[in-house]
C-alpha cells in the first residue's frame, strides 16, 4: 500500500474512532469559548427546560462546572437537589436529581435549602451540606450532610443536626488551600454567623472557629479567598425580599474580621447572594457573583426565581465592588468575566409628561406597558439594545424582559432578537423621537391621547400626534 493510501486509511480510522467515542459518550468536553449570559432571567438547560439550581453552589471537576441547587414542589417544600454541568457556564446539561424525597424518610416532607457540594481529596468523596427544616415551619434550624462517590451520582443521606448545639440556617462551604474544609451558617435566629472547621472527612463539625459579627443579623453567606485575603459576602435577613449586601475581609478565618461594608445597590440589583464562583483560566482568575432573584419576592414560588450573575471587581486587595450589567461575558478558558456596558433611558410622552412604565413593577411575562408619573423606578428605564439594521430591543431594567407589540397592547416578554414585534426603530422629529415597530410600521402611542396614569401604551398608525412623540431621558 502506498504512503498516501496509508495516510488516508489512518485518517478514516481516526474519524471512525472519534465518532464511536462520541456515540458512547467517551469523547471529552468541547473546548469552552466566550459566552454571554443574560441577567435577571430564568435560565434553561440545553434541552430547553428551566434550570432549578436555586440557592445553589458550584464545584469544578475536571473541565466541568457542576451546579447544584434547590428544585421545589409547588408549595415550596423540598422535591430535589438537582445537578447540572457545563464547561462554559452558559450551556447547562441536566445530570441528575442527586437528592430526592425518597432518599431518606427524613426528606419525605422537608425544606432543603442552599445545598453546597465540596470534594474531599483525601477520601475521594463528594460531600453536600445544606440547611434542613421539617417542611412545616422553621423551628428545626438544622444542618444536614449527604455524600457520594461521584459528583453527580445519588447522594447518601447522613442525617441532620444542630452544629455543636447551635441553630443553623443559611449555609455555605469552603475548602481552603491547605485542604481544610469549613462550613458557615446563620445561627441564633440569624443574628450570628458562625464559621466552623469541619472534620477531616468534611462530614462533621470539628470546632467553632469564629463568630465575628455577633448580633449582625446576616444570612446568605458566600465565602471565598483571593490572594491571601478571605472575603465573606452576605445579605441582611429580610426573608425573600432583596436587601443591601455587605462584605467583610480577614487574613485568617479565625479573624480579626473587618466590619461589614455595603456593596452593590440597596437591593443587590434585586437579588440575594447564593455563591461566589472563582473562574480560573489561562489569563488568571475572575470572581463571579451568583445571586437569586427569588420568585416569592414577586408573587411566585422558588421555582419561578431568576438568576443574577455579576462580575466582582477588586479596587484593592481588601475591597470589593459590584455593578449592574444586563449581560455577562464569561470565558472559562481564559478565566475572564466581564459586563456589557448599557445605558438605560426613560421614555417620556410629550403630551402628558408621563413615563412608559411596566405595570406595578411586574417581573412577569405579559405585564402591560402603560404611562405613569415619572418616578425614577427601574420599571421606567430601558436599554435600547442594538440588534442590527437600525433596530433595537427595549429591555426593561427591572425585569430584563423586552417590550413587544401585540394586536392591541404592548407588553414585556422574554427577549428574542429574531422577533420583529420586539424590534423598534427610533426616528427624530425636532426635539422628540418616534418609536416605530418593525413588525407593523406603527408608532408607540398612548391610547386615546390620554393624560391619565395607567393609560395603555399601544401601537397605532404614525400620525404626528404628541401622544406618539417621546423624550429619551436619563
Amino acid at each position: 500500500m502506498s504512503r498516501e493510501h496509508l495516510h488516508r486509511a489512518y485518517a478514516i480510522l481516526l474519524a471512525l474512532c472519534l465518532a464511536l467515542a462520541g456515540a458512547l459518550g467517551l469523547a471529552g468536553p468541547a473546548q469552552a469559548a466566550p459566552h454571554t449570559v443574560v441577567n435577571g432571567t430564568q435560565f434553561t438547560d440545553i434541552s430547553g427546560n428551566p434550570v432549578h439550581a436555586h440557592g445553589g453552589g458550584v464545584v469544578k471537576v475536571g473541565a466541568y462546572y457542576y451546579w447544584f441547587g434547590e428544585n421545589r414542589n409547588a408549595d415550596n417544600t423540598f422535591r430535589y437537589v438537582s445537578a447540572y454541568r457545563s464547561t462554559d457556564l452558559k450551556n447547562w446539561e441536566f445530570r441528575n436529581h442527586v437528592l430526592t424525597e425518597a432518599t431518606d424518610p427524613e426528606l419525605a416532607t422537608a425544606n432543603i435549602e442552599r445545598p453546597k457540594v465540596m470534594y474531599n481529596a483525601a477520601t475521594g468523596k463528594f460531600v453536600m451540606w445544606m440547611h434542613k427544616e421539617n417542611g412545616i415551619d422553621y423551628g428545626e434550624a438544622r444542618a444536614a450532610v449527604a455524600v457520594s462517590d461521584t459528583v453527580d451520582g445519588d447522594y447518601t443521606w447522613q442525617g441532620s443536626f444542630r452544629p455543636l448545639g447551635h441553630m443553623s440556617r443559611d449555609i455555605t462551604v469552603f475548602v481552603d488551600t491547605d485542604g481544610t474544609g469549613y462550613m458557615v451558617s446563620a445561627a441564633r435566629e440569624n443574628y450570628d454567623l458562625h464559621i466552623y472547621r469541619l472534620t477531616s472527612d468534611y462530614t462533621g463539625i470539628a470546632a467553632l472557629v469564629a463568630d465575628p459579627w455577633h448580633g449582625g443579623h446576616r444570612e446568605a453567606p458566600a465565602l471565598f479567598k483571593r490572594g491571601g485575603v478571605y472575603f465573606m459576602l452576605t445579605s441582611g435577613a429580610t426573608g425573600w425580599n432583596p436587601n443591601q449586601q455587605q462584605y467583610a475581609t480577614a487574613t485568617s478565618l479565625a479573624g480579626p474580621w473587618t466590619a461589614m461594608t455595603d456593596v452593590g445597590d440597596s437591593t443587590a440589583y434585586g437579588s440575594q447572594t447564593a455563591y461566589v464562583l472563582p473562574v480560573q483560566g489561562s489569563s488568571g482568575t475572575s470572581y463571579l457573583y451568583l445571586g437569586d432573584r427569588w420568585g416569592n419576592s414577586f408573587g411566585g414560588t422558588v421555582n419561578d426565581s431568576r438568576y443574577v450573575w455579576l462580575p466582582l471587581n477588586f479596587p484593592t486587595a481588601t475591597t470589593l465592588s459590584m455593578s449592574w450589567t444586563p449581560e455577562v461575558t464569561v470565558d472559562t478558558a481564559a478565566g475572564t468575566v466581564s459586563g456589557v456596558s448599557a445605558t438605560y433611558q426613560t421614555l417620556i410622552a410629550r403630551h402628558s409628561g408621563k413615563c412608559a412604565d411596566v405595570t406595578s413593577q411586574s417581573q412577569w411575562r405579559g405585564a402591560q406597558i402603560k404611562q405613569w408619573d415619572c418616578n425614577g423606578g427601574n420599571n421606567q428605564k430601558y436599554w435600547f439594545k442594538p440588534v442590527g439594521g437600525g433596530y433595537y430591543q427595549l429591555v426593561a431594567r427591572h425585569s430584563s424582559l423586552c417590550l413587544r407589540e401585540n394586536a392591541s397592547t404592548v407588553t414585556q416578554e422574554d427577549c428574542a432578537a429574531s422577533v420583529a414585534a420586539q424590534q423598534w426603530s427610533v426616528t427624530t422629529t425636532g426635539s422628540y423621537v418616534n418609536v416605530v415597530s418593525r413588525a407593523s410600521g406603527e408608532c408607540l402611542d398612548v391610547s386615546g391621547a390620554s393624560t391619565a396614569n395607567s393609560a395603555a401604551l399601544i401601537t397605532y398608525s404614525c400620525n404626528g400626534g404628541a401622544n406618539q412623540q417621546w423624550t429619551r431621558g436619563s
